[in-house]
């Protein structure tokens, strides 16, 4: 894109709630530290698919001097909100807060087809609605116990449908049994804790078996865990997407119900919804009502592997004798900046083998709805990350993130490995129950 100047007589391309800060974005030197972590400059190598172009491109709407134009909006779609930029930004640039005001203001300002809107309506009316979801089992219990799934994916005729429905298909979780999270855990032994425990959506009914066993292991160091029934979705797809208001309004109803928990920490257990829930502070600033609830909530936020690191052990840990691969999701690493907790975790396990992924900086594709959105881009990211994995040979990939999870197990499945994919709490939960090995395999 060529070099514009301002023009002080163009009012700027975003409206007046909320734009990209130019204060943030006059941080960018331009320095390009943020190439090699960026996934889409990474696999196209276009300035305007990096971060600095997308700050580039802010800044020349902010002057009035381009246009949300669709052009211009594919470069923001197209990026996947990874944060690795900001891990590796010098200037402390926070890209986060960027992209998802960009991303508010294309989807208040701006149009998309038919189909798109039919596309992210159910995806959000779905994945933010555990109630839906529960609904949902059945049929996919009945499509994939039935022979139904294996038939139509190895006869190809899933390739008939419109390509977002497949990418929806591949990345459909094997359900297990429905393991329930009680309200309230008791702690074992002399109680340390009181801690409040984040179901998330997709992981309280698609992964049960996670949530789980975090209440088992925080329970076995002392903790008596509150999960309170009650508690809606987070919002954390929404604010990823640009739906700011409906986010807004989901991030109240978490602040109430955990209230009411009256609990020390929140403990989180999906990267993508901790990420989300410790920047309740900035996303209800405006609400005079919220706006200190929201601080105040934020600061009891902390992945489960932060919250256990910080904890001294208490339960003992039994042998697993098992090379596990460690799979860093983004919104834990980059966005949280929890990236040795889970290593210490993993590595405080008997007999366990820890492998390190090359390239772990660097996104798998999930990102939040992208890879429903953007199935292409996605597949090829989670296939580059699958490729580096293989050599490890390693009996099982561990990940803090659900969307994590189904992303790499779609792409061991195009490659025709059998590698199982689980969030690194279950190895925690089978180390301290002394379970065998294969219970994970």
């Amino acid at each position: 894109m060529n070099e514009m100047a301002p023009n002080p007589n163009k009012a700027s391309a975003f409206d007046a709630h909320h734009p990209p800060s130019n204060e943030i974005i006059e941080k960018c030197v331009h320095c390009g530290f943020c190439l090699p972590v960026c996934p889409t400059y990474v696999l196209w190598g276009q300035e305007m698919d990096s971060p600095r172009g997308r700050i580039y491109l802010m800044k020349l709407a902010s002057d009035g001097a381009a246009e949300m134009n669709p052009k211009w909006i594919s470069h923001f779609d197209s990026c996947l909100g990874c944060m690795a930029c900001m891990t590796a930004c010098p200037s402390g640039v926070d890209y986060g807060k960027l992209i998802e005001a960009t991303r508010a203001q294309i989807e208040r300002n701006t149009g998309r087809s038919a189909g798109e809107k039919l596309h992210r309506r159910f995806m959000f009316a779905t994945f933010t609605r555990p109630d839906r979801l529960r609904r949902l089992r059945l049929p996919l219990l009945a499509y994939q116990k039935s022979g139904l799934q294996a038939l139509l994916r190895g006869s190809g005729l899933l390739k008939l449908m419109p390509k977002k429905l497949r990418a929806m298909e591949a990345l459909l979780p094997k359900l297990g049994p429905n393991e329930a999270t009680a309200e309230i855990t008791p702690a074992m032994g002399v109680k340390r804790r009181r801690v409040g425990l984040l179901l998330g959506c997709v992981q309280r009914e698609f992964f049960p078996q996670v949530n789980a066993a975090t209440a088992r292991v925080l329970a076995a160091e002392g903790c008596e865990v509150v999960a309170p029934h009650a508690q809606s979705c987070c919002g954390a797809l929404l604010v990823h997407a640009g739906e700011e208001a409906a986010a807004v309004e989901l991030a109240k109803k978490t602040i109430d119900a955990f209230e009411r928990a009256n609990v020390e920490t929140i403990v989180t257990n999906a990267a993508g919804c901790g990420s989300n829930v410790k920047e309740y502070g900035h996303l209800l600033r405006d609400d005079a009502e919220y706006a200190q609830r929201a601080k105040q909530f934020a600061a009891k936020c902390k992945d489960v592997s932060e919250f256990l690191a910080e904890l001294e052990p208490r339960a003992p840990r039994r042998p697993l004798n098992l090379r596990v691969a460690y799979h860093d999701s983004c919104h834990l690493q980059h966005a949280q900046g929890v990236r040795s907790q889970p290593r210490a975790l993993l590595s405080s396990i008997p007999g366990l083998d820890l492998a390190e992924i090359p390239e772990s900086a660097v996104c798998c594709g999930s990102a939040g709805i992208f890879n429903l959105v953007q199935p292409d881009t996605a597949n090829e990211l989670g296939d580059r990350k699958a490729r580096f994995i293989t050599p490890l040979r390693a009996a099982v990939v561990a990940t803090g993130n659900p969307g994590c999870l189904l992303q790499l197990q779609s792409a061991f499945a195009r490659s025709g490995q059998k590698t199982p994919v689980v969030h690194i709490v279950q190895l925690l939960d089978a180390s301290i129950r002394g379970l065998r090995p294969e219970t994970l395999l």
